[in-house]
This record gives C-alpha cells, structure tokens and sequence, in this order.
C-alpha cells in the first residue's frame, strides 16, 4: 500500500463514543483506531470544532484530538499528544 500515510497500523473497532468540547458533547462512532489517532463516524459533522476530546466509557478512553480530516459524516483525528489526559 503505497499511500498509506499512517504512522501507526489501525485496527478496526465498532465503539460507541462521544466527541467533547466547550459547548456539549456529540456521539459518535469509533470506526478504527490506531495509536496515533482514529476514525469517527457522527451523525452530523456541523458544529463540532477542530479540537476536543475523544471519549470512550468501556475502553475508559479520553484522549485530546485534533481535526486532520472530514468527509461528509466521517472525521480523521490524530491522537494530540502534547496534552495529557487527566489521570483519574
């Protein structure tokens, strides 16, 4: 595969997650997930900014993401890994 562009290799995941931000929260679908980021299906992409957090309860995931990518009700995001999760 030569466009491959990834850093990390994906896995393919059906999870059940919500993109959190200043102004609410969205539920999403975690369609693939890698180490450096993941792909997310929403019902509607309007509205959601370029950076949130990701969150997913039964995988007690909560990770900062940033934007790298949107397709209709797709959206590519990278893992931002300057910003910590809170320790809990």
């Amino acid at each position: 595969m030569a466009d491959e562009k990834r850093i990390a290799p994906r896995r393919r995941v059906l999870k059940a997650g919500s993109i959190v931000f200043d102004g609410g929260a969205v539920r999403c679908t975690v369609r693939n997930r890698s180490a450096t980021g993941a792909a997310l299906d929403v019902e509607t992409p309007l509205f959601i900014p370029d950076h949130f957090r990701l969150t997913v309860e039964g995988e007690h995931l909560d990770q900062p993401c940033r934007v790298v990518w949107r397709k209709e009700r797709h959206i590519g995001v990278a893992f931002d890994t300057s910003s910590k999760p809170p320790e809990g």
